[in-house]
């Protein structure tokens, strides 16, 4: 019977399931590897290994012979090294498509509240300082009519901007690849750069994944590209962001503000500076926390694990190899 390893806390119905397919060890929510014997005395003899989150290191492998499989019930892989994996025959897959509109859903909701400063002025009235004059220096800024610019048109990115047509807005893209079908679908257009991007948009929202490419694409010298009103919002990974130099941005009053569910250093720390900022919405990387699209998730990377234990290709295989 096939051994699987996972490592992040199932519902009694997904945990049954799989302990009626395989020999599951179970050790819900492990934050470091390196510090939990039982866990590594497992992935001695683990043919999958199923959770989100993990760094799968090169010394886990080492003591992993007989792993065929690693399964990311998330959208995220950042966590993998797919050359490495490929190169040892280990099969990655992810769970992109159940979390597509709660993502979505969550992005938008961050443009809208930090472009109209609800938390801000939600904190106004629980202080009780509504009897006071409400003057300008208080107000937000129109969401409809603006120009949204969205780094990374990818499943993500085009409900996002699905969900922009509906405040008539003017939407342009940046990917490494254009994408003429979805430019028509979607009402966007295609930047030959993404300085041009930065440039010429209001709001810019954040759905690229973090690869070496990415990370820190956007750091001060790219904020000093956008408006001064513009409104930055990152819902992919923190690193995309150089976060020192946000902070130096919202400061000098180089962008208008931002609204965040990464960031570099997870849980954010309580001293960080962002925390203290009023022109600054933050959730804690809850992009998909709803509870129907986490089951979906599961329930995808499940079927995930399960087709590649089988002999059989995964719907969501990140790595090819011979």
């Amino acid at each position: 019977m096939k051994h699987v390893v996972v490592y992040r806390t199932l519902n009694s119905k997904q945990l049954e399931f799989l302990r009626s397919n395989f020999k599951v060890s179970y050790f819900p929510d492990i934050k470091d590897a390196r510090n939990n014997t039982s866990f590594l005395e497992s992935m001695k003899t683990a043919d999958a290994l199923f959770g989100a989150g993990l760094k799968v290191t090169k010394d886990l492998l080492n003591i992993a012979p007989n792993l065929k499989v690693i399964s990311n019930f998330s959208a995220g892989f950042d966590n993998l090294d797919l050359s490495l994996l490929s190169d040892r025959k280990i099969i990655a897959t992810n769970a992109p498509d159940a979390l597509i509109d709660t993502v979505a859903d969550l992005m938008f909701s961050l443009i809208l509240t930090t472009s109209r400063r609800v938390v801000e002025l939600d904190k106004f009235i629980r202080k009780g300082r509504w009897q006071e004059n409400i003057g300008e220096e208080l107000f937000g800024s129109d969401v409809h009519h603006k120009t949204l610019g969205i780094l990374g048109l990818g499943r993500i990115g085009k409900k996002i901007a699905q969900r922009a047509l509906g405040f008539d807005m003017d939407i342009l893209y940046y990917k490494r690849t254009r994408d003429e079908a979805e430019e028509k679908k979607y009402q966007a257009v295609y930047t030959e750069s993404l300085d041009e991007l930065l440039c010429k948009s209001d709001i810019i929202c954040i759905t690229t994944p973090l690869t070496k490419e990415t990370f820190h694409m956007i750091n001060y010298e790219k904020f000093k590209l956008m408006k001064p009103h513009t409104i930055i919002v990152n819902g992919s990974r923190g690193s995309i962001i150089k976060e020192s130099d946000l902070i130096a941005a919202l400061k000098n009053k180089i962008i208008g503000g931002a609204g965040l569910d990464v960031y570099e250093q997870e849980p954010i720390d309580k001293t960080n500076e962002l925390i203290k900022m009023d022109n600054v919405v933050l959730t804690p990387h809850i992009g998909s926390a709803t509870k129907k699209t986490r089951q979906m998730m599961v329930e995808q990377g499940i079927d995930n694990l399960v087709a590649a234990l089988n002999g059989e290709r995964p719907k969501n295989q990140l790595n090819l190899f011979g």
